[in-house]
């Protein structure tokens, strides 16, 4: 004979108390929520816990275990394989039962009975969901430095643009800049119709024009050049 249930039953019957708790499995594994009294909540939640645990076996067998209490078809599908897999890495736990107050009329402790979130409450996915927010701000911060910086180097690069020495007639000479602006290395100026040179010492240097520019004295006269100021038709 099976041992009978300590305690008032839930019904008049042992076969209505488990008609009872077979549509509030169905309501909970259907919502993923239901609310209901505390004693009705407390019977549930370890039958609930089994049918998951037999979902996560997911065989034949315990299909068919599980459809001797739930006979919604779709529910047992969706317990098999939404909520099953749902808490694969869970050990057990599934369930949570909150207080909500008494009800109205007959002053009856009223729950909420629910299916936990596997990812959110293992201690495991608590400690990653922590970590992430950090790691997200300290990916945009690197992001944002790195763009500033990209930015500040375009803006040097296009506040200094480079321009190229273009070769002079001469050996070690250069042409002038495009805007008639010394290349960079070249200070001593030469003026090809006197064939002149003149350093930065020279009194007409600021007010000749340079045809071509060296660096070295020893370039200039090397191309032929003298240097301005030294022969008798400069004095």
């Amino acid at each position: 004979m099976p041992t009978p249930t300590k305690g008032a039953r839930l019904g008049g019957s042992p076969a209505h108390e488990k008609l009872i708790l077979s549509n509030l499995a169905t309501s909970l594994f259907e919502h993923g929520a239901i609310t209901t009294t505390a004693a009705k909540a407390k019977r549930l939640q370890p039958l609930a816990e089994q049918m998951i645990t037999k979902a996560k076996r997911g065989d034949l067998n315990a299909r068919r275990q599980v459809m001797k209490r739930i006979k919604d078809k779709s529910v047992v599908h969706v317990l098999f394989t939404e909520i099953g897999e749902r808490y694969a890495d869970r050990p057990g736990g599934y369930t949570r039962i909150t207080k909500l107050g008494p009800r109205k009329g007959d002053n009856a402790p009223m729950v909420k009975i629910e299916l936990v979130e596997a990812q959110s409450d293992s201690p495991k996915a608590k400690k990653t969901a922590k970590k992430a927010p950090a790691k997200a701000a300290a990916a945009e911060e690197t992001k944002v430095e790195d763009t500033v910086e990209d930015a500040k180097v375009e803006d040097t690069v296009e506040d200094a643009p480079v321009q190229d020495v273009v070769a002079g007639k001469f050996e070690n000479s250069a042409a002038p800049n495009a805007d008639g602006s010394a290349p960079e290395g070249f200070t001593i100026k030469g003026n090809e119709n006197s064939m002149k040179y003149h350093t930065t010492e020279s009194p007409w240097y600021e007010k000749t024009v340079a045809e071509v520019w060296f660096k070295t004295e020893a370039d200039a006269e090397a191309a032929g050049f003298a240097k301005a100021g030294e022969s008798d038709d400069d004095k």
